[in-house]
């Protein structure tokens, strides 16, 4: 296994909310690719039913610190500083999938773009733009 792998893997295994979620992640190239699980706990409104959206939020963010895991396996994991979330439709009660696109990794900040998903790619049920400290 190579060392971006392992640091993926402990990453996946040392976050709680990552278990929580029941997220885990594939790995095809050099695209990563998490995946949560419907779990009824993760419905926020039963009526619709949809998640919740702090269950979709925080599966995006650690999508983002998955991604950064990947790419810098130095074996600290990012803090986050800010993230925003954009909610663009109702998470329905099926499987949920995201993306990260690594925008900028400086010295010390990383800027992360993230998609969710969940039947279609090309359309999103939200994304999140969240900046991130490295190295600390």
């Amino acid at each position: 296994m190579s060392e971006a792998l392992k640091s993926l893997e402990d990453f996946l295994a040392r976050a709680p909310y990552v278990r929580f979620l029941g997220m885990r992640a594939e790995v095809a190239g050099d695209e990563m690719t998490a995946i949560m699980p419907f779990q009824e706990k993760l419905v926020g409104n039963p009526f619709i039913p949809a998640l919740h959206g702090g269950a979709i939020g925080g599966f995006l963010e650690m999508t983002a610190l998955a991604q950064l895991a990947l790419v810098e396996p130095h074996g600290l994991f990012p803090k986050t500083i800010g993230v925003t979330v954009e909610y663009l439709r109702p998470g329905r009660p099926v499987d949920t999938y995201a993306r990260a696109e690594l925008r900028k990794i400086g010295r010390r900040v990383a800027n992360v773009h993230v998609e969710a998903w969940q039947d279609e790619r090309g359309r999103p049920i939200a994304a999140l733009r969240g900046h991130f400290l490295l190295g600390v």
